[in-house]
């Protein structure tokens, strides 16, 4: 696997992408689908495709991985915005400015998975490697 950097902050990367093999983007998953377009699907619906795809697909690390960040990224972003919701005015105008940026961070997402690829966001990516690592050892 290769390690690609988008971005760099002291000689570390922030986000980290890692390219499964070509064969693996055709592999079948416990839905029947591509492993690419289940990826996908992981963040179609935010948390609740998140959710459905950890419960029915038991095997497939890189869907599982997708499914753990999708849900991560959603709680996030939904506690960020009833934080901001509750600071009158100044919360609110930022939450407003934030939107685009989590649209943008969501489509970003999808489109890696669709790609085959690893892409973890800094902190919800480790988190949801942490996770997927925690529940293989057990």
């Amino acid at each position: 696997m290769s390690s690609n950097s988008d971005d760099n902050v002291g000689g570390q990367s922030v986000f980290m992408e890692e390219e499964s093999n070509k064969n693996d983007k055709k592999e079948k998953t416990a839905t029947g689908m591509d492993q690419n377009i289940a990826g996908l699907l992981c963040y179609l619906a935010w948390f609740i495709t998140g959710i459905i795809f950890l419960f029915i697909e038991k095997e497939n690390q890189f869907i599982r991985f997708h499914a753990l960040q999708s849900i991560i990224v959603s709680i996030g972003f939904f506690v960020i915005n009833i934080v901001l919701t509750a600071i009158p005015i100044i919360g609110w105008a930022i939450g407003l400015l934030l939107t685009p940026l989590y649209v943008v961070i969501w489509l970003l997402m999808m489109w890696k998975a669709y790609q085959g690829k690893l892409f973890k966001l800094p902190i919800a990516g480790n988190m949801a490697e942490k996770q997927l690592n925690k529940s293989r050892s057990e």
